[in-house]
C-alpha cells in the first residue's frame, strides 16, 4: 500500500518515510500543498499524512479540498499545535485522525493500520493482505494459500501484492508495468503475460476457485468469485 506524506519539514518526512518503508509500505512525499494535491489527483495513494502548517497553504484548507473530491480518503493530520480548538478545526475539515508532534512512530503506524483496515477491508492487524484464502505478508515476504506456502520470486511477489491491493479492480498491463516494474513496456512485449502465467500456476493451479483472471483487451483482475 502507498502512503503520501505532505510536510515541509525534511526531518519529519525522512523519519516517517524510513519507518513506513521498514513496515512494508510504499511512500511518496511533497514539501508543499500544491505538489501534494497534484500527486493525490494524478497518482494512486491509499492514505495521506498531512502537516497543518505548509508554505503555500494550510493543511486544514488542503484537507477540505481533498475531502470535497474524495470524502472517503483517509487523512491523518500532524501538527505542533496541541490546542483543542486546533484539533477541532482539523476534524471539522474532514481529517480522520490527528497526531501532535513530537510523536512515537509506533503510534502513527497503529493509527495508519486502523484507518487502512477501515477504508480497504483488506489490511489486517498484522499488516497482511488477504484475498479469499490467499495471504500475503509484506514484512516477512511470505505467501500462502490455505496452509500451503507459495514460493515466489521478488518480482512475482511485487506483482501479486499489486493485484491484491487492487482486488476486484481491472488493472491494465500499462499500469502494472508502471507500478511494478517502474517503466513503460513496449506493447509488443510478453513479459507481463509470462509473469501472470507463472503466478497462476503457483497461486491457482489445483484450486477450483481461481483468483487471477484475464479481462481480454483490458488487463487483469484478482477476485474471489
Amino acid at each position: 500500500m502507498k502512503i503520501l506524506i505532505v510536510d515541509d519539514d525534511p526531518k519529519i518526512v525522512d523519519f516517517v518515510k524510513i519507518g513506513l518503508g521498514e513496515s512494508g509500505f510504499k511512500v511518496d512525499f511533497a514539501y508543499d500543498g500544491k505538489t501534494g494535491f497534484k500527486k493525490l489527483l494524478t497518482e494512486k495513494n491509499d492514505l495521506l499524512i498531512l502537516d497543518v502548517m505548509l508554505p503555500d497553504t494550510t493543511g486544514i484548507q488542503l484537507c477540505r479540498k481533498i475531502k470535497a473530491i474524495r470524502p472517503e480518503f483517509p487523512v491523518i493530520m500532524l501538527t505542533g499545535l496541541d490546542a483543542t480548538e486546533d484539533k477541532l478545526d482539523g476534524f471539522e475539515a474532514g481529517a480522520d485522525d490527528y497526531l501532535t508532534k513530537p510523536f512515537e512512530f509506533k503510534e502513527l503506524l497503529a493509527r495508519i493500520k486502523v484507518l487502512l483496515k477501515r477504508s480497504t477491508g483488506i489490511f489486517t492487524e498484522t499488516n497482511k493482505l488477504n484475498v479469499g484464502d490467499l495471504e500475503l505478508d509484506p514484512e516477512a515476504k511470505k505467501v500462502k494459500r490455505g496452509s500451503r506456502e507459495i514460493d515466489l520470486t521478488a518480482r512475482e511477489f511485487e506483482l501479486l501484492e499489486f493485484l491484491m491491493l487492487n482486488r476486484d479492480k481491472v488493472v491494465s498491463r500499462k499500469l502494472i508495468a508502471q507500478k511494478v516494474w517502474g517503466i513503460s513496456f513496449d506493447t509488443g512485449t510478453n513479459t507481463i503475460n509470462v509473469y501472470i502465467t507463472n503466478l497462476r500456476k503457483k497461486v491457482d493451479e489445483g484450486y477450483e476457485n481461481k483468483l487471477i483472471h484475464t479481462k481480454i483487451g483490458m488487463g487483469y483482475i484478482m477476485k474471489t468469485d
